[in-house]
């Protein structure tokens, strides 16, 4: 199998298109559409099924993408293996929660890329799950998520803990306030925000069981709304102290054990450790201590 191919079948996959997989891999569809008809051929059955709206993966397509993604990144690995010699250099994606981006990463990213310039950084935010997913996919190097994690192909490491607090307008002066208010609104970042979950719990705990849910993409969006009045969230401490401190949101304790979040470093077990992944991880133990043991 020509892994060009294969990285035109994950691209069309993710996309379920074969002009937004094309204009990913910097080429035009035509080029996409040929590679997909080639791969087609060459396994025997159909991987998508056309239709107006785009393409959609049929059942041998499914089975196969992870396949391709693992062999695609093999290759990548194999050349990357050999040609890793002398400093750092190359291209490297890692992936982080809003949350991680705005309390830590800062000095840690600005180092990196003043000490190794040579190397392609790439910062991506997201959820914890979509996150994960992405290393498991082979579409990132490795993720800051939160925890805890319990996947088969990822390699998990505890960086640092948080603590969260549930964060309120500033009219809101005691927990217990929230049971008195119709139609609570929760917000929280998109789907696979693990503090979703646990806000979800704390609330049920507190006997509050149906809320209306607000998704919002940015750590400001969602400390906006909390300050103007629209519902709550749960934060860690250290990203809403400012606010809090301005008094345009209020902060509440929550019990240790449900405060408690571990943000994980996560990369797949096989995947080969380059020289700039190796770098970064030293000047993060700089940071943050122990990140992984060194391989």
């Amino acid at each position: 199998m020509d892994v060009a191919d294969l990285k035109a079948f994950e691209a069309v996959a993710r996309h379920g298109s074969m002009n937004r997989a094309a204009v990913e891999l910097h080429t035009v569809q035509s080029n996409v559409t040929a590679r997909i008809r080639s791969l087609e051929r060459e396994v025997g059955v159909a991987l998508f099924r056309r239709h107006v709206r785009g393409v959609s993966m049929t059942p041998a397509g499914q089975r196969m993408l992870p396949y391709a993604a693992r062999i695609a990144k093999l290759v990548a690995d194999a050349r990357l293996a050999a040609m890793d010699d002398g400093p750092p250099c190359g291209s490297l994606a890692l992936g982080t929660l809003e949350t991680t981006a705005a309390l830590r990463l800062s000095p840690i990213v600005s180092n990196f890329v003043r000490t190794y310039p040579q190397v392609r950084l790439s910062l991506t935010t997201g959820t914890s799950r979509s996150l994960a997913v992405d290393v498991a996919e082979c579409r990132m190097d490795g993720a800051f998520i939160a925890g805890p994690l319990d996947h088969p192909e990822l390699h998990s490491e505890t960086i640092f803990h948080e603590e969260l607090v549930l964060v309120t307008p500033r009219t809101i002066h005691s927990l217990e306030r929230l049971t008195s208010i119709p139609d609570l609104k929760t917000i929280v970042f998109r789907a696979g925000c693990s503090y979703h979950q646990r806000l979800e719990a704390l609330l049920a705990e507190m006997g509050i069981l149906a809320t209306t849910l607000l998704e919002f993409g940015s750590l400001d969006a969602i400390i906006a709304c909390v300050a103007a009045g629209i519902g709550i969230t749960l934060l860690p401490r250290g990203v809403v102290a400012a606010a809090a401190q301005l008094g345009i949101i209020a902060i509440h304790a929550i019990s240790p054990e449900k405060a408690r979040v571990e943000t994980l470093f996560v990369r797949r077990h096989d995947a080969y450790i380059s020289s700039a992944m190796r770098a970064f991880v030293e000047v993060s133990r700089s940071e943050f201590g122990p990140l992984m043991a060194a391989a």
